[in-house]
């Protein structure tokens, strides 16, 4: 052994469909896996970016070109690559997210021969008020995929539960960590003093900022906010609406705000200075029809902010109605409006939960969580050869 180096004694992959939920949620994983002594690689696509992020981190990256909906026609060459790839690597562990790359990922994987299949269901797509659809597609593939999964991960309580009644044993292959975890300290600085996204916008620090930090997509729903948001505007002048984020909706809701001139909406775009921008807000809000354990939301009460989300999966493990924020039913504009304008015109209470939020979160923390998934990889690494120097 030479100065305590551990040599990379084995391979760890990684899939995903794209490269960006990698770059966004996993890198500490990654980090974590690399620090025990493993050579870390990542599978994915790289058309929405994310890969260099990736790459940055020292993991070794392979462009598959998988198609979020399961029967997109990039599958068929993302199951050639994927499959040219484990036919040719051996993998100690693989660590499975997102539905579709997940799917492919885990047959694939038995098919080959790999080491143990890890699966991390980000939010199963079947859930109680899902379209009929997404139950025949989703729920019937993961009852074909539990063959193939040695270990799955279900990160809130209504997926535990379902991946219970698949067959999975709670402590033997079944675990529920919380999230990908929040680096608590990295929402814990004091609001910036000028040049901030107020100065730069001319809002002054009196006025009340909202915010969303979503992916613009369907199901966070931004339309709904957005429908919301004048009968909060009317009511309150000072208020102002901060939308975080790019996506396939972005142009859509940008022309509606515009021909409806609903005021004081502004649209951000992507953003590395997230913590910052918690620290000039008052009020977060996220509205989604469909989560998982949504991290915006963490970083919102990380940050000591108030939260108001819809009453779905996910949403209502981290929020506590009436003690961290409220929750709202998905499509319920006056119930929207009405926990808005609550906060809106109530100082205090939006201290006073934002409090209560950040000491509610100190479960969900980066540290704690590494200290879970590290539980797990050693449980599914162990046997791998570790290779001391």
């Amino acid at each position: 052994m030479t100065g305590g180096f551990i040599r990379p004694s084995g391979k760890v992959l990684f899939i995903a469909t794209v490269f960006t939920h990698l770059a966004n949620f996993h890198l500490p994983f990654m980090k974590l896996l690399q620090e025990k002594g493993y050579a870390v690689h990542a599978a994915a696509f790289s058309a929405e970016g994310g890969r260099e992020g990736v790459e940055r981190a020292g993991v070794t990256c392979w462009e598959i070109p998988f198609a979020r909906f399961p029967y997109g026609p990039g599958n068929l060459r993302a199951f050639g690559r994927l499959k040219a790839l484990l036919k040719t690597h051996r993998f100690d562990l693989i660590h499975v997210h997102t539905p579709t790359a997940a799917f492919m990922g885990r047959f694939l994987a038995k098919a080959t021969r790999q080491g143990k299949v890890l699966y991390t269901a980000h939010g199963f797509h079947f859930y109680e008020g899902a379209p009929r659809r997404d139950w025949l597609i989703y729920y019937n593939a993961e009852r074909v995929a539990a063959r193939w999964t040695d270990g799955l991960i279900a990160i809130n309580g209504e997926d535990f539960e379902t991946a219970w009644r698949l067959g999975f044993e709670p402590g033997e292959n079944l675990f529920c960590v919380p999230g990908v975890g929040v680096d608590l300290e990295q929402y814990s600085a004091p609001p910036a003093e000028g040049g901030g996204v107020r100065a730069v916008l001319g809002i002054g620090p009196e006025d009340v900022v909202i915010t969303c930090v979503a992916e613009l997509n369907e199901n966070k729903n931004h339309a709904f906010l957005l429908k919301t948001w004048p009968e909060v505007a009317r009511c309150f002048a000072h208020c102002h609406l901060f939308i975080v984020g790019t996506g396939e909706k972005l142009a859509a809701l940008q022309r509606w705000v515009a021909q409806k001139r609903v005021a004081r909406v502004h649209f951000l775009g992507y953003r590395r200075d997230v913590p910052e921008i918690l620290g000039e807000t008052d009020i977060a809000t996220l509205v989604s029809k469909r989560e998982g354990l949504p991290k915006y939301v963490m970083e919102a009460m990380a940050a000591g902010k108030p939260v108001v989300a819809t009453h779905v999966r996910g949403n209502r493990d981290l929020v506590a109605d009436g003690r961290t924020g409220f929750l709202v039913e998905p499509g319920d504009g006056p119930g929207l409006a009405k926990a808005l304008e609550t906060l809106i015109s109530d100082r205090r209470l939006r201290v006073a939960l934002g409090a209560a939020g950040r000491e509610r979160i100190q479960a969900y923390s980066l540290e704690k969580v590494l200290g879970e998934m590290a539980a797990v990889y050693d449980r599914y690494l162990k046997g791998a050869q570790r290779g001391l120097l």
